[in-house]
């Protein structure tokens, strides 16, 4: 059983869009991903969403995709939500992709407008619609127009958030005055979809984050989410500063999940920076400018010095 949602946060406050770890054969390891999974959640993460962007959806295929969700909800699904992506421009594949999901266990699906065929906003409910009708469980909208080539429009997400099992939106549009509105306007609850705009989404009445960051920073994220509902929000600022030097290391260049793989083979959570093409792993020097971030942000301690 998933945990016991809180009121306005059906996916929780903190969760992070985990990579999909693999050999370097390119093979999915289960084991590496549990770990990693386990390691999120004892970091303060109440819900991990996987088969996303960042997880290498495009290239990870069916049996895969559902073998994972398996194997995080018996990992952890009694301690945070598993959220599973069911994105696809084929409208038969993205439904098929949230049955399987959940037939494997997952609490919650992600969806997202159809990318490269740019459809019509008609065509994006009719997508959307089709996906949510297929299972009984909880849709959070994502929009990423910088990633699909087309954005949900605020009638959109108004009509939308009309179906009974959408229940949540993912921001990654950065356009925080019309976040504000739907927020007030469909009762959504609003996750920062960009780990730059998590005070931002906050402030405008948003109820938490889906981080690349908080695959090294997933502590300093709870820090912030605990700070803002105890309404110390100048401790919550100073938490999010402290960050700020991963965000950049991890979003920077645009490629998350090569930059998270990368960050997580330096802090030894993950053994090896593998990817699927078409994505390559990090060079070297962009290895460095990553543990540069992480040093900043206090999150890798320098060569010669001692753990705090």
């Amino acid at each position: 059983m998933p945990p016991v949602a809180r009121p306005g946060r059906p996916f929780g406050s903190v969760l992070t869009a985990m990579v999909t770890p693999m050999r370097t054969d390119g093979t999915l390891d289960l084991d590496a991903a549990v770990a990693l999974a386990r390691h999120l959640v004892e970091q303060g993460n109440d819900g991990l969403v996987l088969n996303g962007t960042t997880g290498e959806a495009p290239t990870t295929h069916a049996p895969e995709k559902a073998e994972l969700v398996a194997a995080v909800v018996e990992a952890v699904g009694d301690r945070a939500w598993v959220v599973a992506g069911a994105g696809s421009n084929d409208t038969l594949h993205a439904v098929r992709m949230a049955e399987q999901a959940a037939a494997a266990g997952a609490h919650g699906l992600l969806v997202v407008a159809p990318y490269y065929s740019r459809p019509s906003q008609d065509g994006v409910v009719a997508h959307v619609t089709a996906v949510a009708d297929a299972t009984d469980l909880p849709v959070m909208l994502y929009d990423v127009p910088g990633r699909t080539g087309v954005r949900l429009a605020p009638a959109t997400v108004e009509r939308l958030a009309a179906h009974d099992r959408v229940v949540a939106m993912k921001d990654a549009a950065g356009d925080a005055f019309t976040a504000a509105q739907l927020v007030a306007t469909t009762g959504l609850a609003w996750y920062a979809g960009d780990d730059g705009a998590y005070l931002t989404v906050l402030a405008h009445g948003g109820v938490g984050i889906v981080s690349v960051v908080g695959h090294v920073a997933s502590a300093g994220l709870a820090e912030i989410a605990r700070a803002w509902d105890a309404g110390d929000h100048a401790r919550a600022l100073e938490a999010f500063r402290r960050v700020v030097p991963a965000v950049v290391a991890l979003n920077g260049a645009g490629f998350q999940a090569v930059a998270a793989k990368a960050a997580l083979e330096v802090l030894g959570l993950l053994g090896n920076r593998a990817l699927r093409l078409p994505l390559v792993p990090a060079s070297e020097e962009e290895v460095d400018a990553i543990r540069a971030g992480l040093r900043a942000a206090g999150l890798l301690v320098p060569e010669g010095a001692h753990a705090p």
